[in-house]
């Protein structure tokens, strides 16, 4: 089962907000609305699901808007941009072990990432999370620049192999270093597996 389903299947009635990215970005005062709702000014916006089980970043787009987003699907929302480095904690009971950051190349689609690394930053567990209703031990939390942009009840399964590093293949034809990595099945979207360090 995918593990977004299944913490969907454990959350408190009051906690459904925690998988709702707009209302999640509501709480934490960012400049966001629904489809249908014009935008403050003319700007590139985050357009993305409001919910998606799926994962991966499906759907997410960088996109001018003018003004009116009535040609937007009504399941997405519009966010501000956020810049910096995109980094997910995994938290286990709300004290943080494992930290990732991303890389993409420029111009690539939102979801294809180009290499995840292990870094040193301990990020706090986010305050908005405090209030929850429910016990979550395991919450994965992904931030760009420091700002919380999704939220997860799992760890990150990228990381279960000891791996320092996690570089995502993408095509069947993917060059082989066995000498410095090896190949692990990961299919997901798009994706394929990884290549991870020894």
């Amino acid at each position: 089962m995918n593990l977004d389903v299944e913490g969907w299947l454990q959350l408190h009635k009051e906690d459904y907000w925690l998988f709702d990215k707009l209302i999640l970005s509501r709480k934490l005062g960012y400049e966001c609305g629904p489809a249908g709702m014009n935008v403050p000014r003319p700007a590139t916006y985050c357009v993305r699901p409001v919910m998606n089980m799926f994962g991966m970043g499906v759907s997410a787009r960088l996109e001018f808007i003018e003004k009116e987003t009535n040609h937007l699907h009504p399941g997405e929302f519009w966010c501000e941009v956020f810049h910096g480095d995109h980094v997910s904690v995994d938290y286990l009971d709300r004290v943080p072990f494992l930290t990732v950051m991303g890389q993409r190349e420029t111009g690539e689609p939102m979801y294809k990432w180009s290499k995840w690394t292990k870094v040193e930053h301990h990020i706090p567990f986010p305050t908005v999370l405090t209030s929850l209703h429910g016990y979550y031990p395991k919450v994965n939390c992904e931030f760009i620049g420091g700002n919380l942009i999704e939220v997860h009840l799992r760890h990150n399964p990228d990381f279960v192999y000891g791996n320092r590093v996690a570089i995502p293949v993408w095509d069947e034809d993917y060059a082989h270093d066995t000498e410095h990595y090896r190949f692990v099945e990961s299919r997901d979207f798009k994706r394929i597996g990884f290549l991870i360090d020894k």
